[in-house]
């Protein structure tokens, strides 16, 4: 179990910022490495990228869909191109070309998309992609990855390149609370587990986590071992086997996801749980709504998927066990 007890003096750090520095410390490694930027260099971090490696870096402008389609054929000739955009705008916009050209091709494409959920926040409902995660896990072939901080963040960039195939990874915008370390292995597809409890299951995805977490800890200083938080970082493809072992015989579960909850992670997980032991499931994200703008803290607040919000959640949970 990763030892994720925290301070109030923890670290925040973009996983923006750690997919550009892994960008680099990989384009040093493997020459075969490129990226294709839609107009958004400075935004997604690749910048630096460009600066180091300007013959691998391409710049199409405005035309996420014809992004998509350069990324293909620099992967089909043996590249592994790394695509980056906001999340609206990619799979957003150009999801056909992906599902097409990118799936059903099994080109070796690694998708990037920062500013998901409310993370783009002050730019408001238009730029925060709520629906991205429904819209890849769909696609056959494609692997998604969901970083939980700036550290795994790096580490899923460097298994995306070994993976053969479409890989899709989501990222967010600002600073966010970092709770693994240089040292914490990932493997893709492993489920970690952060916090140890046994009445009730918080899984969780993306950095929206981390106050998961902050919720579960302060439940379990005052009811011992309540809450147990798993991180799933690999969403597609899901380790069922690993996710029923870490449930046991915990009935009460709840997801946590920055995304809709129609067809978002929770689904996933309520439909895989429906195959094998059904529990009872509550899904706590975006609740058939679009955002709005504002400042980051208070739009998590607004709709309930701040540290406080969850935790009423989960303490109702626990009074009904």
């Amino acid at each position: 179990m990763e030892n994720s007890k925290l301070t109030q003096k923890f670290k925040k750090r973009s996983t923006r910022e750690a997919f550009g520095e892994a960008l680099v410390d990989l384009g040093k490694e493997n020459p075969n490495i490129v990226v294709v930027s839609a107009d958004l260099s400075e935004s997604t971090k690749t910048q630096e990228f460009a600066k180091k490696f300007p013959e691998r870096f391409i710049e199409v402008g405005v035309a996420e869909q014809n992004m998509a389609g350069v990324a293909t054929g620099l992967a089909l000739a043996g590249k592994i191109p790394f695509m980056a955009s906001f999340g609206v705008f990619s799979p957003g916009r150009n999801w056909d070309q992906i599902r097409l050209s990118v799936c059903y091709n099994k080109a070796n494409v690694k998708i990037v998309a920062t500013h998901t959920g409310l993370s783009p926040s002050k730019d408001g409902a238009s730029h925060e992609a709520m629906e991205d995660i429904a819209l890849m896990r769909v696609l056959p072939r494609m692997t998604v990855f969901s970083p939980c901080d700036y550290y795994e963040t790096k580490k899923v960039i460097r298994a995306a390149v070994e993976i053969k195939g479409p890989v899709y990874i989501r990222l967010g915008r600002g600073d966010t609370p970092v709770i693994t370390t240089p040292q914490t292995k990932f493997i893709p597809g492993e489920i970690k587990v952060l916090e140890e409890g046994t009445r009730i299951a918080l899984i969780g995805t993306g950095t929206i986590l981390t106050q998961g977490l902050f919720a579960a800890q302060e439940i379990n200083e005052k009811y011992k071992k309540s809450v147990k938080v798993i991180n799933c970082a690999t969403i597609k493809p899901l380790n069922t086997a690993q996710l029923l072992e870490e449930l046991g015989e915990i009935n009460k579960v709840v997801t946590l996801e920055e995304h809709q909850v129609s067809a978002g992670f929770g689904s996933l997980i309520a439909e895989t749980l429906s195959k094998e032991v059904p529990r009872q499931i509550t899904r706590i994200g975006m609740q058939d709504s679009f955002g709005e703008s504002g400042d980051y803290e208070d739009l998590l607040k607004k709709y309930k998927l701040d540290k406080e919000g969850i935790k009423k959640v989960l303490l109702q949970k626990l009074k009904e066990c």
